[in-house]
């Protein structure tokens, strides 16, 4: 059972209510996290603010899916790891190959295995970097947008992977738990 009580879209009043309208507009759907972030407005509001704008940006959405996949592991958040093997999988159609790799922070495309490992140092190493690491992603050719978005979207990841760990959100997803280590 949650910790934070999950509001229905149905019994939500005033700012809850129209962020959840505006979560089904965006998401399609009301997941559970959202219903649980709607406790206060602001962090849905928050959430989907953030990844709407990263939707838009350089970084495609299976690779963003990529990086969703290698921080729910990281952060052992069961939760974001069922969601995003089911959007990787069924939306973004990553192979289950590509989406076990993600989880390692490692790709098949060495562009996007790039990515991943930018990602995971920056994680690791909380926000602090060897510049080896940098020239090692520019020399595969990640950008510098694509840099400042590596660090947006791990921003997102770590926003929701401790959101649903704390709350301890109902998983309405194929369950999907981490592995034993990381």
């Amino acid at each position: 059972m949650s910790a934070l009580p999950q509001i229905e879209p149905a019994d939500a009043m005033g700012a809850a209510a129209d962020v959840l309208v505006q979560t089904r507009k965006t998401l399609g759907s009301v997941p559970n996290m959202a219903k649980a972030m709607a406790n206060s407005p602001a962090v849905l509001k928050g959430y989907l603010a953030l990844s709407t704008a990263l939707s838009g940006g350089v970084i495609s959405a299976p690779a963003r899916e990529q990086l969703a996949l290698a921080a729910a592991e990281y952060n052992r958040c069961e939760y974001c790891l069922s969601a995003h093997t089911f959007i990787g999988s069924k939306v973004a159609k990553l192979s289950p190959e590509e989406i076990e790799r993600a989880r390692h922070a490692e790709s098949s495309d060495p562009h996007v295995a790039a990515l991943l490992a930018l990602s995971d140092a920056i994680a690791r190493g909380r926000g602090a970097v060897d510049d080896t690491v940098l020239k090692t992603a520019r020399a595969a050719g990640v950008s510098d947008a694509e840099i400042a978005e590596v660090v947006g979207n791990l921003a997102l990841n770590i926003l929701t992977n401790y959101f649903n760990i704390l709350a301890d959100t109902d998983n309405d997803f194929p369950a999907v738990t981490p592995h034993e280590q990381n």
